[in-house]
């Protein structure tokens, strides 16, 4: 079963959820696919055994070759190749790598055979062992702009024979779509705030239009009514909570997780497995 923890917005305490639903578990491989700042290892210390470097392709354009016709432009969606002539007189043809997608059409399609593919490293994987617990991170290179092919790339080390944990990019945008999707339960972490309840209400919109099954899950709920009542409105499961807990926010604040502290939540998180998997069980998208 593959569980992904998302939200609409940051700071909610997605990996929080994720970490110690992790080890409340059994044969568990917990995935950080918040490949730009990745912070799940600040809890669980792992042990890292291996390191992947991960690479994508992009156009290089022989001049020698290149007739300037625009084909590759005209097929280029996203604008990355353009063939212009300047103030100069002679035309020219730019790639801006930022906006590249790495679809390859514009090599593919080339009459003149003037573009061929090179890699370029945009990140690493790293895979090692916490305890019980099976590690895989993604860490995007500074200055790369896009993190999707690089979270796609980590979700290929999915073990299926274990209970798989995603700790997804917040908001609503590719990064956390692209992690999301497959996943056969959607846990969404929220806070009951006016700002969380917005955020929310976009996650819940996106995750339907993926066809996952999801839930709610809030933190910090001292007074969850905002987000009660959400859910009773939009038919939305309410999966569970735990409670504004001052100590709780200390141990995160020093790296700590808080199940050995507070054993007592225990329960709450294998509750919460006990419900996905019910849901999961039958079919249960909401």
């Amino acid at each position: 079963m593959i569980i992904s923890i998302a939200s609409g917005k940051g700071g909610t305490g997605k990996t929080t959820i994720a970490v110690n639903l992790a080890l409340a578990l059994d044969n568990v491989q917990l995935l950080d696919c918040d490949v730009e700042e990745p912070n799940a290892h600040i809890f669980l210390n792992p042990e890292i055994a291996k390191t992947e470097p991960v690479t994508v392709p992009v156009p290089e354009i022989n001049r020698n070759k290149c007739d300037y016709c625009g084909v590759c432009a005209d097929v280029c969606v996203f604008r990355a190749m353009n063939v212009f002539k300047p103030l100069s007189g002679a035309w020219d043809v730019l790639l801006l790598p930022a906006l590249c997608h790495n679809c390859g059409a514009c090599s593919l399609l080339c009459p003149q055979r003037a573009i061929t593919e090179t890699q370029k490293r945009i990140g690493i994987i790293e895979s090692g062992q916490s305890g019980n617990i099976e590690y895989v991170c993604g860490k995007l290179d500074i200055g790369e702009p896009k993190s999707p092919p690089l979270i796609k790339q980590l979700k290929k080390k999915i073990n299926r024979a274990k209970t798989v944990i995603l700790d997804c990019p917040p908001g609503t945008s590719c990064p956390m779509m692209t992690a999301v999707k497959g996943s056969d339960f959607c846990l969404l972490v929220t806070e009951p705030t006016p700002f969380g309840l917005h955020d929310l209400n976009l996650a819940v919109e996106t995750v339907k239009k993926l066809g996952l099954r999801y839930g709610v899950f809030v933190n910090r709920a001292t007074d969850s009514k905002i987000i009660d009542q959400y859910c009773e409105q939009s038919g939305a499961s309410y999966m569970g909570a735990i409670p504004f807990d001052r100590e709780i926010a200390r141990l995160y604040s020093n790296g700590d997780v808080f199940l050995d502290a507070k054993p007592e939540y225990r329960g709450v998180f294998k509750t919460l497995a006990g419900k996905i998997l019910a849901k999961v069980e039958h079919g249960v998208y909401v």
